[in-house]
C-alpha cells in the first residue's frame, strides 16, 4: 500500500508517498481502506522534531474510511461499514483505528475526518471542568475546529458559551452558538458586559498571553483548563491537558446523535488530495488556514 512516512525531520519537504506494508488489526482495532485524513497541529509538530521520536514514521492522528478488517475483541462493527476515529499513521490507504464510531448518514467520509480530534479535545476540556446545565462558559480562542467544538459540545449539555476570537470571526462564533467577543486587549471588559458577575468557567485555547484574565474572571486557578498556553497556565497555577490518562474518546459516539440532530458540525475549509499532503501541512503551520483541512485518499 501507500503510506506517507518521513525519514528525516524538518520541513514539509521531508514527506514522502512510499511503499509500505499492510498494516493489520489488533485484538481491539479495526483497520480501514482510509477515504479521508484530518490533518492537525501535532502532525507538523512531531515532523519538525520539535516532540523526538524515532525514525522513519507516519504521519496523520485521524481518519474516515471503511471497515476492512475487524480485531477479536470489537464489537458493534462489521467489514464494510463506515467509520471515523483515531489512529496512528492515518495518512496511508490503510490504516489501523483504536477508538472509532460508525459515520452517520448525514456525513461522507471529508466531513467525517475533520471530526475525531477536535471532539475529544473538547469533551476531554469539558469534562475536566465539569461544565454542566446552567453554568457560563468562557472560552478563550473559540474559533477554531477544537474551539468550535467545544461550544456546541457545552451548549448541549446547557451551558452559556461565551466565545472569543478574530474581529473576523464574531458573525461565525454566534453563528455556532457562543456569544462573541474579540481576544487580545479588552477581553475582560467584554465579557463583564455580557457577564457582570463573571463566568463560572474558562478553557484557554489561544496562545494570546489571556490566562491571567480567564482566571481573574473564573474567579480563580481551579476553573480554567489550558490546551495551548502550557507556559501561562503553569505560572498562573492551571491546569493544562494533552490527553492521555484524560482522554474522551466516548466523545465520538456521543456526538453522533447530535450529528443527526443538526446540532453539532465543523467547517472543513481546505479539501486537497493526499498527494499535496506537504501543502496542507504547510498551510496548517501558517495558522491561516481558516478552518479545519482534510485530505482525500484515492
Amino acid at each position: 500500500m501507500k503510506a506517507v512516512q518521513y525519514a528525516a525531520f524538518g520541513g514539509p519537504e521531508v514527506l514522502e508517498l512510499v511503499d509500505a506494508p499492510e498494516p493489520h488489526a489488533g485484538s481491539s482495532q479495526v483497520r480501514i481502506a482510509v477515504r479521508a485524513v484530518g490533518v492537525n497541529p501535532i502532525d507538523w509538530k512531531l515532523r519538525s522534531g520539535a516532540m523526538g521520536g524515532e525514525l522513519p514514521r507516519g504521519t496523520g492522528v485521524e481518519a474516515a474510511g471503511v471497515v476492512a478488517e475487524v480485531g477479536d475483541d470489537v464489537t458493534g462493527v462489521a467489514v464494510g461499514d463506515r467509520v471515523f476515529g483515531s489512529a496512528a499513521d492515518a495518512a496511508a490507504q490503510q490504516a489501523l483505528l483504536s477508538h472509532f464510531a460508525v459515520i452517520p448518514p448525514e456525513l461522507d467520509f471529508t466531513a467525517a475526518a475533520a471530526l475525531p480530534v477536535a471532539v475529544e479535545t473538547a469533551t476531554r476540556c469539558l469534562d475536566l471542568l465539569g461544565v454542566s446545565d446552567g453554568q457560563t462558559l468562557l472560552i478563550n480562542g473559540a474559533s477554531g475546529a477544537v474551539g468550535l467544538a467545544a461550544v456546541q459540545l457545552a451548549r448541549a449539555r446547557g451551558a452559556r458559551v461565551i466565545g472569543s476570537g478574530g474581529q473576523r470571526s464574531q458573525e461565525r462564533l454566534r453563528s455556532f452558538g457562543a456569544e462573541p467577543v474579540v481576544y487580545g486587549d479588552g477581553l475582560a471588559a467584554q465579557v463583564a458586559e455580557l457577564a457582570p458577575d463573571g463566568v463560572d468557567l474558562a478553557i484557554d485555547m489561544a496562545l494570546s498571553g489571556g490566562i491571567a484574565t480567564l482566571v481573574q474572571l473564573a474567579g480563580g486557578a481551579d476553573n480554567v483548563v489550558a490546551i495551548a498556553d502550557f507556559e501561562g497556565a503553569q505560572e498562573h497555577g492551571v491546569r493544562t491537558t494533552g490527553g492521555g490518562q484524560d482522554s474522551a474518546w466516548q466523545a465520538l459516539e456521543d456526538v453522533v446523535p447530535l450529528i443527526a440532530q443538526s446540532r453539532f458540525r465543523l467547517p472543513v475549509a481546505h479539501v486537497l488530495p493526499l498527494s499535496e499532503i506537504a501543502e496542507a501541512q504547510r498551510l496548517s503551520e501558517s495558522g491561516h488556514a481558516g478552518g479545519k483541512i482534510v485530505l482525500t485518499v484515492d
